[in-house]
Formats: structure tokens, C-alpha cells, sequence
């Protein structure tokens, strides 16, 4: 199995965990401030990886592009925990985490469309599955 894979499936399993344990911490706050509870940790944490890993370096080959796409990210993963953090204080986990996890439909649309991937056999029908899997869930 490629590591890319094996990385993703450890990936996914974090994720399921992460939404389980907010949900749970956010008992008694705003999900705003869970959030920043959160994302401080992860700021230090990742600091923490890359000192560790020595990839601090690496910060001066960023390109002005390269700065702008990952500072663009960075605000569009923000926005998503945002409303993440919102809906699952709202809601219950187990159908926001679902919809959350749809983003992979968005993912692959912009991939094939922004990044020239290829679109597959395979992929376009995992996609639909997702898309079928998502009206199950939310049609009343």
C-alpha cells in the first residue's frame, strides 16, 4: 500500500476522533472559543514538528505564489472549522461530520478543474457515491 494512502486512512481516523472529542469540550463555551482553544494548541504543535523536523528552513525557498496559495488556505481552513466548530455545537456529529467529509466532492471538482488531475472511471463514480450518500442524509 502506498504511504500516501496508509497516511490518509491515519488521517481519517484522527479526524473521526477530533469531532467526537469538540464536541464533548465545548459543553460550557461558545464553539468560537473552543475553536481558539483548539487551533492554539495546533499552532504550537505544529511549530513544535518543524523545529523538530528541521523544516523551519525552509521557509526562505517560499515563492511569493507559494506564500499567497498556502496564506489562501489558511484562511479557507479557518472559515471551514468556523462553521465545523458552529454546526457540531448545533447539531449532532455524526451528521455534520458526514456533510463536513462531502468537501471531497468540492476537492475533486477543483482538482480536475484548477490542477489538471485526471478524472477517473474510479473517481467520478466514488464521487457519486458521496453525492448519493449525502442527499440519503439530508433528505427529509
Amino acid at each position: 500500500m502506498e504511504r500516501s494512502i496508509v497516511f490518509a486512512f491515519i488521517s481519517m481516523l484522527f479526524a473521526g476522533v477530533t469531532a467526537v472529542l469538540a464536541k464533548a469540550g465545548m459543553r460550557n463555551v461558545p464553539s468560537d472559543t473552543a475553536l481558539l482553544v483548539r487551533t492554539s494548541l495546533i499552532f504550537g504543535l505544529v511549530w513544535a514538528n518543524a523545529v523538530a523536523f528541521r523544516h523551519v528552513g525552509a521557509l526562505v525557498r517560499l515563492t511569493k505564489s507559494d506564500l499567497l496559495f498556502l496564506l489562501l488556505s489558511g484562511t479557507t481552513t479557518f472559515f471551514s472549522w468556523l462553521f465545523y466548530y458552529r454546526a457540531i455545537q448545533e447539531g449532532n456529529v455524526s451528521v455534520v461530520s458526514i456533510i463536513d467529509k462531502g468537501s471531497v466532492v468540492v476537492t475533486l471538482v477543483l482538482c480536475v478543474l484548477v490542477l489538471k488531475e485526471p478524472l477517473t472511471l474510479r473517481l467520478a463514480a466514488g464521487c457519486a457515491l458521496v453525492v448519493a450518500g449525502l442527499i440519503v442524509l439530508v433528505w427529509k
